[in-house]
Protein backbone atom coordinates (compact mmCIF):
# COMPACT_ATOMS: atom_id res chain seq x y z
CA UNK A 1 0.00 0.00 0.00
CA UNK A 2 1.16 3.80 -0.81
CA UNK A 3 -0.35 6.89 0.53
CA UNK A 4 -1.52 9.11 -2.03
CA UNK A 5 -3.22 12.69 -2.33
CA UNK A 6 -6.59 13.25 -4.32
CA UNK A 7 -6.54 15.89 -7.05
CA UNK A 8 -8.88 15.26 -9.74
CA UNK A 9 -11.21 13.15 -11.43
CA UNK A 10 -11.48 11.86 -14.34
CA UNK A 11 -14.61 11.30 -16.34
CA UNK A 12 -14.92 8.44 -18.83
CA UNK A 13 -18.50 7.44 -19.81
CA UNK A 14 -17.32 4.85 -22.56
CA UNK A 15 -14.83 2.23 -21.28
CA UNK A 16 -14.28 -1.16 -21.06
CA UNK A 17 -17.43 -3.17 -19.26
CA UNK A 18 -14.95 -5.01 -17.38
CA UNK A 19 -13.69 -1.47 -16.05
CA UNK A 20 -17.44 -1.29 -14.24
CA UNK A 21 -18.79 2.16 -13.10
CA UNK A 22 -16.63 3.05 -10.47
CA UNK A 23 -15.37 6.24 -9.74
CA UNK A 24 -11.78 7.11 -11.12
CA UNK A 25 -9.64 9.50 -9.18
CA UNK A 26 -6.22 11.61 -10.72
CA UNK A 27 -3.73 11.03 -7.76
CA UNK A 28 -0.34 11.94 -6.62
CA UNK A 29 1.64 9.59 -4.52
CA UNK A 30 2.92 11.34 -1.08
CA UNK A 31 7.04 10.75 -0.25
CA UNK A 32 8.16 10.33 3.01
CA UNK A 33 7.67 14.06 4.27
CA UNK A 34 4.44 14.18 3.62
CA UNK A 35 4.73 15.92 0.14
CA UNK A 36 3.29 15.11 -3.26
CA UNK A 37 5.14 13.41 -5.95
CA UNK A 38 5.31 14.42 -9.07
CA UNK A 39 3.28 12.11 -11.25
CA UNK A 40 0.11 12.01 -11.91
CA UNK A 41 -2.15 8.76 -11.59
CA UNK A 42 -5.40 7.27 -12.65
CA UNK A 43 -7.08 4.91 -9.53
CA UNK A 44 -10.21 2.86 -9.52
CA UNK A 45 -12.04 4.67 -6.39
CA UNK A 46 -15.17 2.48 -4.79
CA UNK A 47 -15.14 4.98 -1.98
CA UNK A 48 -15.75 8.36 -3.38
CA UNK A 49 -12.96 9.82 -2.38
CA UNK A 50 -12.81 13.85 -2.94
CA UNK A 51 -10.15 16.54 -4.17
CA UNK A 52 -7.66 17.21 -1.11
CA UNK A 53 -8.10 13.88 0.83
CA UNK A 54 -5.69 11.23 1.15
CA UNK A 55 -5.81 7.60 0.08
CA UNK A 56 -4.91 4.26 0.69
CA UNK A 57 -3.73 2.73 -2.83
CA UNK A 58 -3.03 -0.48 -3.66
CA UNK A 59 -1.50 -1.63 -7.05
CA UNK A 60 -0.80 -4.38 -9.54
CA UNK A 61 -3.24 -7.56 -8.67
CA UNK A 62 -4.48 -6.09 -5.28
CA UNK A 63 -6.30 -3.12 -7.63
CA UNK A 64 -7.12 -5.40 -9.87
CA UNK A 65 -9.17 -7.59 -6.95
CA UNK A 66 -10.48 -4.74 -5.09
CA UNK A 67 -12.40 -4.17 -8.31
CA UNK A 68 -14.30 -6.80 -8.68
CA UNK A 69 -12.99 -9.48 -6.84
CA UNK A 70 -12.10 -11.74 -9.72
CA UNK A 71 -8.71 -10.23 -10.80
CA UNK A 72 -10.15 -9.39 -14.52
CA UNK A 73 -10.43 -5.75 -13.99
CA UNK A 74 -8.12 -3.49 -16.10
CA UNK A 75 -6.81 -1.53 -13.15
CA UNK A 76 -2.88 -0.93 -12.32
CA UNK A 77 -3.88 1.52 -9.50
CA UNK A 78 -6.99 1.64 -7.13
CA UNK A 79 -8.23 3.52 -3.39
CA UNK A 80 -8.94 0.87 -0.62
CA UNK A 81 -9.29 3.84 2.39
CA UNK A 82 -9.44 7.22 2.97
CA UNK A 83 -7.18 8.57 6.06
CA UNK A 84 -7.98 10.56 8.35
CA UNK A 85 -4.72 10.87 10.54
CA UNK A 86 -1.25 10.23 9.39
CA UNK A 87 1.54 10.62 12.50
CA UNK A 88 4.84 8.82 13.12
CA UNK A 89 6.98 9.37 16.43
CA UNK A 90 5.73 13.24 17.56
CA UNK A 91 5.16 14.39 14.08
CA UNK A 92 1.68 14.48 12.24
CA UNK A 93 1.93 14.10 8.98
CA UNK A 94 -2.03 15.01 7.77
CA UNK A 95 -4.95 15.16 10.42
CA UNK A 96 -8.12 15.48 8.37
CA UNK A 97 -10.15 16.66 10.94
CA UNK A 98 -8.47 19.39 13.35
CA UNK A 99 -9.09 17.86 16.94
CA UNK A 100 -10.38 20.42 19.37
CA UNK A 101 -9.07 20.10 22.83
Amino acid sequence: MRLAKVIGQVVATVRSDRLGMDKLALVKFIDQDGKEESSVLVAADRLGAGEGEWVLVVSGSSARMSVDGTGQAPVDLSIVGIIDEVTSGSKTWFQKYQRNY
